[in-house]
């Protein structure tokens, strides 16, 4: 089977219009809004310049879609805040379900739209990776159960750097593309990877952290990016990362995203 990585430009640029809120210098952005809906799970945070504001998290792998806006609208309650408040959005944008992909990016780029506001994409492996801390000499393996006896894959230094690109693989497969002595695994993937490696008399320890990708991890990310690129570099809404076809199709064929 051949290795499947990297971005899937499956939705045409689309412009999103600029914020009076908003300028070029990214550490103006005080109140960021983040939320995913790729994997196993539902969750929205509201950041602002002191750190996470509000908070929620649930387990889900259906009802997403009826289950995002009264999350979005709880998280921004608990914070005191309307969607006029907002200075940037952030979203996951894969690799996870087709489905669960569709509904997070959907409401992401409406709200980007209606508000005026940048739009931060952010991997779930990314995601997965952030709150991760390796002991010394260790790697950090984000890894998602990808069903069909293949991983969403991707490695990342202790310092977060990714040191690959996100990929689709077999298990096997996997071993191939993680380099050096010690690892530390984290994902619903990560239980398979840790005893596929240690198989092999490599070092692989299962991380405490969450196994499902966080809101909270989002926004950070965001907020990292928009410091350091500012937010005209976020003006384009992202697009899905899709690593394996999805199973069903749109009546005649049509990607939700092509337009």
């Amino acid at each position: 089977m051949a290795t499947r990585t990297g971005f899937s430009a499956a939705v045409h640029a689309c412009p999103l219009p600029m914020s009076a809120r908003s300028s070029d210098n990214g550490a103006s952005v005080l109140t960021l809004l983040a939320f995913d809906t790729a994997q196993g799970a539902l969750s929205a945070a509201i950041l602002g310049r002191e750190g996470v504001v509000a908070y929620r998290f649930e387990p889900r792998t259906r009802g997403h879609a009826e289950n995002l806006m009264p999350m979005l609208e709880a998280v921004m309650a608990e914070a005191g805040l309307g969607f006029a408040d907002l200075d940037a959005l952030a979203v996951t944008i894969g690799p996870g379900t087709f489905t669960g992909l569709r509904v997070g990016l959907a409401a992401a780029r409406g709200l980007a739209l209606a508000r005026s506001l940048p739009l931060v994409g952010v991997t779930t492996l990314e995601a997965l990776a952030e709150p991760v801390r390796a002991e010394p000499g260790e790697a950090i393996v984000a890894a998602f159960d990808a069903k069909r006896g293949e991983i969403y894959l991707q490695t990342f230094d202790a310092n977060h750097v990714a040191l690959s690109e996100p990929m689709l693989v077999s298990l096997e497969e996997a071993l191939t593309h993680v380099h050096g002595d010690a690892f530390v695994c984290a994902g619903t993937g990560a239980g398979l990877l840790a005893a596929a490696l240690a198989a092999k008399g490599i070092v692989a320890r299962l991380s405490d952290a969450p196994a499902q990708p966080d809101a909270r991890s989002v926004g950070r990310l965001a907020a990292a990016r928009l410091a350091a690129e500012g937010v005209d570099a976020f003006r384009i809404a992202p697009a899905p990362l899709y690593l394996r076809a999805p199973d069903a199709k749109l009546p005649g064929g049509i990607d939700p995203f092509a337009a």
